[in-house]
């Protein structure tokens, strides 16, 4: 895996060993930030279930101004931060080790403008981390949120939590779903 472009364009990422992380491909990568490229100059980006942070370190690369990476395994946490390293990026970044619905409510900030989703697929994640996003002051509607998910997982409660669907781009066996509050 590696970073797209950027300030850090070509350096090779570490992803943990062993671990059940799905690091995006390129491809798709390269897709998403095109898709994302508007709203990534001087972005807040929070990268929720990181992973080995390649998502997160792209933004940054990209020209994202700070990014929090949260991630409750501790090998992957530790590859966040390895990676983080070697982008030369960390002074930009904060690693937050705890599960995802404890740590959006350590986040501080006036407000988030991107955040970005990719639980593990199929467990109901999703919907708990907007239950809990619709609540907090730092999610505005301003805030794009973008959610990586199964094609198959349902997404039918989004209107019920306040969000509403601005598009969705799918893949061979993934999808990203792009929403914002109301």
């Amino acid at each position: 895996m590696r970073v797209i472009a950027g300030t850090a364009k070509s350096l090779q990422l570490k992803t943990p060993v062993g671990m059940d992380t799905r690091p995006t491909t390129d491809r798709i990568k390269e897709t998403l930030f095109n898709m994302l490229h508007p709203y990534l100059d001087g972005a807040l980006f929070v990268d929720l279930f990181s992973g080995s942070g390649g998502i997160g370190i792209e933004a940054l690369s990209r020209g994202a101004r700070y990014a929090y990476f949260v991630e409750n395994e501790k090998r992957a946490a530790a590859c966040i931060l390895e990676n983080l390293h070697f982008t030369h990026l960390i002074d930009r970044a904060a690693v937050l080790k705890t599960d995802v619905l404890s740590a959006l409510y350590g986040i501080h900030e006036q407000e988030a403008d991107i955040i970005f989703m990719d639980p593990p697929y199929d467990r109901g994640h999703e919907e708990r981390v907007l239950a809990i996003l619709r609540e907090l002051s730092w999610v505005t509607d301003n805030t794009l949120i973008v959610i990586e998910t199964s094609l198959k997982t349902e997404l039918t409660y989004l209107e019920r939590l306040g969000f509403s669907l601005e598009k969705e781009k799918r893949y061979k066996t993934n999808r990203h779903v792009f929403c914002r509050k109301r």
